[in-house]
């Protein structure tokens, strides 16, 4: 979401760097790029001029930090008036109530029916019972959506598609939660196109009513300044607790993330990332300030790589490359956990190296996806039993895996024997540590790296 900034900041940064020391001059040079990326980025110009003033007062006149120099500390100076900006830490959910009670609002088309269901899921990952009330007795096609998703998640779903008044569905759900023993209840609210006094009304009635812990106004990032406006009508008339954003997998530029927490003063709590149920993260201001500045995620990447490898297969698998027993089901087992935890260009920026993706480029990226989804269709082609014993594969097997991949044999040959390679290098490698007495560790699983794709963290739990 934040491509475009991030670009144009690590670009000024680089042009800082080349300079032995920073004038007055250079740093009111560069305080204007910064300013020109921020608004570009459709960052509020209030919070610019603020943003640009504070960085100006910490750089011109002021002592450099110890073991940074000039263009790092104008750096430092960036980053920690974006991470202000963005809100500091990263502020939790209350939660409290018998059940806890958020309440979802929003217009309609910002999403606040499947944000409420993957927040239901997120919530549920972390061991929360939550309960789904539909409550847009507008849009009988909303209880539905809402109905599907919680069967897909597995959360029950409280709905009444003869309503027309709401509140009463949300007390019968909280009433449903409280005597099933669920201790989280999530209202999904109605919208409008626009902000009206009608769904105003109706949202106070809502707070009124159940008095919830959480107000959440989710709102579509790609709205720009607009989502402001919204978010301050809303918390002016109800008193806002927090913000989602949705849509920041989009071809959007992110000034509302970077404006909402010091125009509304709400913090921003989530952040949607794609279509899927499951695409809601923690919106962390500290790790958001560091991908913008290019300066990678390793957190994130960390927590996507747990989420979907446990300890148990991570051990696993270290126990296969000691003994060189890695066969080709292994490897398309890690091909499809790597395509869970993101696209490369996505891993590529969580990693701390500055300009990794852009030194790639896109067409090398695209290209190295492509290469990985073939390989993918051709692991496929093969049996259990070719993938668990590659040395099998000949003749007419790799004819039959070629036809049935859409691919050639020589791209079933190259990939065998890169395969056969790796294999090789296993056995180097456990050779190696035997000799050594056992005590150089191969950099695989929980010793340290992603198991299988060296340089991935994957520290034990």
């Amino acid at each position: 979401m934040f491509d475009a900034l991030s670009e144009k900041l690590q670009s000024l940064f680089r042009s800082l760097g080349r300079k032995g020391t920073l004038t007055e001059e250079h740093v009111s040079e560069a305080l204007r790029e910064v300013r020109r990326a921020l608004l570009e980025a459709d960052v509020a110009l209030p919070v610019v001029k603020e943003l640009v003033q504070r960085v100006r007062d910490q750089v011109v006149g002021q002592e450099v930090a110890p073991g940074l120099n000039p263009s790092q500390h104008f750096i430092k100076a960036v980053h920690d008036e974006l991470l202000r900006l963005l809100g500091g830490e990263r502020t939790p959910l209350a939660m409290g109530g018998k059940p806890t009670v958020i309440l979802m609002v929003g217009l309609q088309g910002s999403g606040k029916t499947t944000t409420s269901a993957k927040l239901a899921l997120h919530l549920k990952r972390l061991g929360r019972r939550p309960l789904l009330a539909a409550c847009d007795t507008y849009r009988p096609a909303a209880a539905r959506q809402l109905e599907v998703l919680g069967k897909q998640i597995g959360v029950p779903v409280v709905l009444d598609l003869e309503a027309t008044n709401p509140v009463p569905i949300a007390l019968k759900a909280r009433e449903q939660a409280r005597a099933d023993g669920h201790d989280l209840l999530i209202v999904d609210t109605a919208g409008r196109l626009a902000i009206d006094e009608a769904m105003m009304a109706e949202a106070q009635a809502f707070r009124d009513a159940l008095q919830p812990e959480e107000t959440l106004l989710v709102v579509d990032a790609m709205m720009g300044q607009d989502a402001v406006r919204t978010a301050e009508a809303f918390h002016a008339a109800m008193g806002l607790t927090g913000l989602i954003l949705t849509k920041l997998d989009g071809d959007t530029r992110g000034g509302a993330a970077l404006s909402a927490k010091v125009i509304t003063g709400c913090p921003v709590k989530f952040a949607g990332t794609g279509e899927k149920v499951d695409a809601l993260e923690p919106f962390h201001p500290d790790r958001v300030a560091t991908r913008i500045l290019g300066m990678g995620d390793v957190l994130t990447l960390i927590e996507k790589v747990q989420e979907n490898v446990t300890e148990e297969e991570a051990k696993a698998l270290e126990k296969k490359f000691r003994k060189a027993e890695f066969d080709l089901e292994d490897f398309a087992t890690q091909l499809r956990q790597l395509r869970n935890i993101g696209s490369l260009e996505s891993i590529l920026k969580m990693l701390p190296i500055p300009g990794l993706s852009q030194a790639l480029g896109s067409d090398g990226l695209a290209q190295g996806e492509k290469q990985l989804r073939r390989i993918e269709v051709i692991l496929g082609s093969m049996t259990p039993s070719e993938r668990r014993n590659p040395d099998i594969i000949q003749g007419s097997r790799k004819i039959r895996i070629a036809r049935g991949s859409g691919t050639s044999v020589q791209e079933v040959n190259r990939l065998l024997k890169e395969f056969a390679q790796m294999r090789q290098m296993m056995k180097q490698f456990s050779g190696m540590q035997k000799r050594m007495g056992g005590k150089r560790r191969l950099p695989f699983g929980p010793s340290g790296k992603f198991p299988g794709l060296p340089g991935f963290p994957f520290p034990p739990r």
